[in-house]
């Protein structure tokens, strides 16, 4: 397989646009965190960023496999990609921006199922895309846990 570098570059773009703008609509908010009752588990603030790095990439790199690829159900599942980067990109918002834990929590449960339906959808495409897809549903399952608790201590 040859890769084609402009649609990559471009999916990799599109991915670590829509965290680089929430993290800047959300700067300033993290502090809030350090400073909330927090559940078991719960790793370090500087923790997020450099996994939502990788989760972005990995993201990108996935989304630019379905992209390449000479399915017919490709435009579906880019579909539900999208509408997950658009939901992802209002969570930080809710969470961070505004403190609202419970709202946060239930659009992550939203988010939950649109990325569990886009990788079952990219799945049928393509495994690796799928593949690169599931250390960001068990991050957003974390997240979920997290929320749960913080909302509930908060």
């Amino acid at each position: 397989m040859k890769i084609q570098l402009k649609p990559l570059v471009v999916s990799l773009l599109i991915s670590l646009g829509v965290g680089t703008v929430a993290s800047i609509l959300t700067s300033g908010s993290y502090s809030i965190y350090e400073n909330l009752s927090k559940p078991p588990l719960s790793p370090p603030g500087f923790i997020f960023p450099v996994v939502w790095i990788i989760l972005y990439i990995l993201m990108g790199i996935s989304a630019y496999l379905i992209y390449i690829s000479d399915s017919d159900e490709k435009n579906l599942a880019l579909k539900f990609y999208a509408v997950s980067l658009i939901v992802n990109f209002f969570w930080p918002i809710f969470f961070f921006k505004f403190g609202l834990f419970w709202l946060a929590f239930f659009w992550l449960l939203l988010l939950i199922f649109i990325v569990a339906v886009t990788l079952i959808l990219f799945k049928k495409i393509n495994p690796t895309a799928a593949w690169l897809l599931v250390p960001y549903l068990i991050w957003i399952l974390f997240a979920a846990y997290l929320n749960l608790f913080t909302a509930i201590l908060n």
